[in-house]
């Protein structure tokens, strides 16, 4: 399909990723639907596009993530976008912060892709595109992050399984896996460095930046580009994989 033609549902899309990939997919044609938990972001960018609407959505609510599946209708492409970052060593990890954790970053990625694909399947689409946003620490493990390593290397397994149930329908699953990204959830990790080590922002960020071979954050709109390939011309053999996005040759 020409995403022009796609109706397109972008989870955690009032902010940062989210908003870059809402914009780019409207601006290519798409009708988008975007969701979160706070309703003035959501508000302000379907206000910049007649092409985007938005919806208040908690995605580790099971039965609130069906219901706007039931009002929306099928979507042909699903960006599993919602995700929250938060860092500690292992022996200072609490059972809270694990559970919160896994909560949005996995369940609430389990439960989008899996009442998208549900709704797909009800259309008997012969086309569609799900797409989890990871991050590399699902490929590799990082100090002080167990947690979100953990939700992440899950979100990979999950998209690794869907995608082989998927062979042959038309309908893909894919996880893209960008290092630190320019934005709120990286400004939000700088402070807590810059809070715990006394290092300027400046040196905070550098230290994030020496994460990706590229010496730099990524910038979203780098994943959108990621994410537009993923649902054009010629996509359709991309099934089941972990792109990073993160500098690496």
């Amino acid at each position: 399909m020409e995403i022009s033609q796609c109706r397109v549902l972008v989870t955690g899309g009032g902010s940062g990723l989210g908003a870059v990939l809402a914009r780019d997919f409207a601006a290519a044609g798409a009708r988008v639907h975007i969701c979160g938990r706070r309703e003035a972001p959501l508000a302000a960018i379907s206000a910049d596009h007649d092409r985007i609407s938005s919806h208040i959505l908690d995605v580790t609510d099971e039965a609130a993530t069906a219901a706007l599946f039931a009002a929306i209708g099928p979507q042909q492409i699903v960006i599993a976008n919602a995700g929250i970052a938060e860092s500690a060593p292992l022996h200072k990890t609490d059972s809270d912060m694990w559970h919160r954790i896994i909560a949005v970053n996995l369940t609430g990625c389990f439960l989008t892709l899996r009442e998208g694909l549900r709704a797909l399947r009800e259309d008997r689409a012969d086309w569609g595109r799900l797409i989890a946003i990871s991050s590399i620490m699902g490929l590799d493990g990082y100090r002080y992050a167990s947690a979100y390593s953990a939700s992440k290397h899950g979100v990979n397994g999950m998209v690794s399984a869907t995608a082989a149930e998927l062979d042959g329908s038309g309908i893909t699953a894919n996880a893209l896996c960008p290092g630190y990204l320019e934005g709120e959830m990286t400004d939000r990790s700088v402070t807590r460095i810059t809070g715990k080590t006394g290092k300027s922002r400046q040196e905070a960020e550098a230290i994030l930046a020496a994460t990706s071979p590229a010496g730099r954050l990524i910038r979203p709109e780098e994943v959108s580009a990621e994410a537009l390939r993923l649902c054009g011309p010629g996509s359709g053999s991309i099934n089941g994989q972990a792109i990073s996005i993160n500098g690496e040759a």
